[in-house]
């Protein structure tokens, strides 16, 4: 059976340092749009073509480009035994379109990572990302650990323009969890503790998901 994982959550949950970490572990492929998107730009794939032009325009890129560039990235053989999805979908219709691609593989398995929106203020406030790749860095540190690059504050991580992300992500995003919640391989994990203890909740939900065992919220602090 394959690993299918999406995993959900506002701006500084810490999806994306999780999602690596437990993709690395597993041996299976992170998928991030940003990096799947940046990919078919470069490779001049005809769906990557689209999506240059729409962002050299400065729109946002459609539902159907994003679709269509995922479902290309899900079909190659290293995503076969399974893969996590980080960034996407974002919306509901690009949740029903992700139904569609999936019909014919093992069920995705999907976990929201919850924390305080005091919390993500103050996280958000203090971040630090590669100038080069885009990772992030812990507080503290000056050099990504991914390549090497020099660790900046994002111009927008102050608090007025943190509080209107989130509001944009409760407003727009927020809903896959109500697509999600009733499916039996959802899961919620508190992002609200240190993060190996997250780390280690969440591999528990996403065991108990897989096995149909009982919900997994992680409590500890």
């Amino acid at each position: 059976m394959s690993l299918n994982l999406i995993m959900l959550g506002p701006p500084g949950a810490g999806k994306g340092t999780q999602a690596e970490r437990f993709a690395r572990t597993r041996g299976i492929p992170k998928i991030s749009t940003g990096d799947i998107l940046r990919e078919a730009v470069h490779s001049h794939t005809p769906l990557g073509a689209r999506a240059k032009a729409v962002m050299d325009r400065g729109e946002l890129v459609s539902d159907d480009i994003m679709i269509g560039i995922v479902a290309e990235r899900l079909n190659r053989p290293d995503a076969r035994s399974g893969f996590v999805l980080d960034g996407f979908p974002r919306t509901v219709p690009q949740a029903v379109a992700l139904d569609g691609i999936m019909a014919v593989r093992d069920p995705l398995i999907v976990v929201d990572i919850v924390v305080p929106q005091a919390e993500l203020v103050r996280r958000l406030a203090s971040r630090m990302i590669c100038d080069d790749c885009g990772a992030n860095g812990a507080p503290g540190e000056i050099v990504c650990r991914r390549c090497g690059g020099k660790l900046v504050q994002r111009t927008d991580d102050n608090e007025a323009v943190v509080l209107e992300r989130l509001r944009v992500y409760n407003t727009s995003t927020k809903p896959l969890v109500d697509f999600y919640r009733a499916r039996p391989t959802f899961r919620s994990v508190n992002g609200a503790q240190p993060a190996e203890v997250v780390a280690s909740d969440l591999a528990a939900a996403i065991e108990a998901a897989r096995n149909g065992g009982g919900s997994v919220s992680g409590g500890r602090r």
